[in-house]
């Protein structure tokens, strides 16, 4: 398999390099890992950390800046960060007003999130966490006690970030994240493997003219492996599983995701399937964003997170942000 790296060791602080040398309003601590906006600590306004395993870029550290995080942590591929780089982050990050930690359930980032959470709560920083855990596709995996945590996570910080900014206290930006993980849902379709830098093969078989249902962001098996359908059975099936897990009562803030390799032409293809697949169930969308938001390195294929949103969370997520991966309204 061919790669873009010099050599798998340094493929994290190699990329960290690369967004510092890109992105000049962020400070990035290459040596440390962590990802910060500039003017941190902001006055006045809750920092909000996130972070998880490299690979599902722009996951979190392309979600850092005004209007969204305060602070990422990236770890080894595929690999949680450690509690000294959250600990870096909170204080880097803190105005006296609090940190929420962003959380996705995998068992590695729930277990050293709450070790940094206490060592910062040692050194004087009021903390606040919550819990990603929206993938319907299987309950207790390889990675995780419970859901997953996917494709939510996006909404959870835009959110939790906006209200954030707008100077919202630490009850008010941890209650509001917390609604989102709660009204969101994920289902993933895997149409390729994924291949680490370490490993430099595929991480599981796939045969050709397959896919499989119900994929973790780490290449964690699915649901159901089935021949290869086409993009509007695709749809049908992840818009039924979402449904049946959770009907939403209103409008939906609605992402599809690319895992890393699908191109934008296929993405919007699905996009109109899932618009039709959900129009026709009685579902109605607010919001849609499309792209290659929380990935897995080299897969090929998609998610599809639904949002349960009232106005308050549409005015949240339409507020300002600037972020190196989403952008608008600034």
């Amino acid at each position: 398999m061919r790669m873009l790296i010099n050599v798998p060791e340094t493929v994290v602080a190699d990329a960290l390099r690369g967004v510092a040398a890109a992105h000049p309003e962020l400070t990035v601590d290459v040596e440390n890992r962590v990802v910060v906006r500039r003017d941190a600590p902001v006055a006045g306004k809750v920092g909000l950390v996130s972070g998880g395993g490299s690979g599902h870029e722009p996951l979190h550290s392309g979600f850092v800046g005004p209007g969204m995080l305060s602070a990422a942590c990236p770890g080894e591929v595929f690999t949680s960060p450690v509690p000294d780089q959250m600990v870096r982050a909170a204080a880097a990050v803190d105005s006296g007003e609090g940190v929420l930690f962003i959380v996705k359930n995998y068992t590695g980032d729930v277990l050293n999130f709450e070790m940094a959470a206490e060592l910062a709560e040692d050194e004087g920083v009021r903390l606040a966490k919550v819990l990603v855990d929206d993938d319907v596709a299987v309950t207790d995996s390889l990675y995780t006690a419970g859901r997953r945590g996917t494709g939510a996570t996006l909404f959870v910080e835009k959110i939790a970030g906006a209200a954030a900014e707008e100077g919202a206290p630490l009850e008010r930006v941890e209650s509001l994240a917390r609604r989102v993980d709660e009204v969101s849902r994920s289902f993933g379709v895997a149409l390729s493997a994924v291949t680490t830098p370490a490993k430099g093969s595929p991480t599981f078989e796939l045969p050709s003219g397959e896919l499989e249902l119900g994929i973790g962001i780490h290449g964690e098996p699915g649901r159901e492996r089935r021949a290869m359908m086409t993009s509007r059975e695709i749809a049908d099936y992840t818009v039924d599983v979402l449904v049946a897990d959770r009907r939403p009562s209103g409008p939906v803030l609605l992402l599809v995701n690319g895992m890393g390799a699908t191109p934008l032409l296929e993405l919007y293809g699905f996009n109109a399937e899932v618009h039709r697949a959900l129009r026709e169930r009685g579902v109605t969308v607010a919001r849609t964003l499309v792209g290659n938001y929380v990935t897995s390195l080299d897969m090929a294929g998609c998610s599809v997170t639904l949002c349960e949103a009232d106005e308050e969370l549409v005015r949240l997520w339409d507020a300002p942000v600037q972020t190196p991966a989403l952008r608008w309204g600034r």
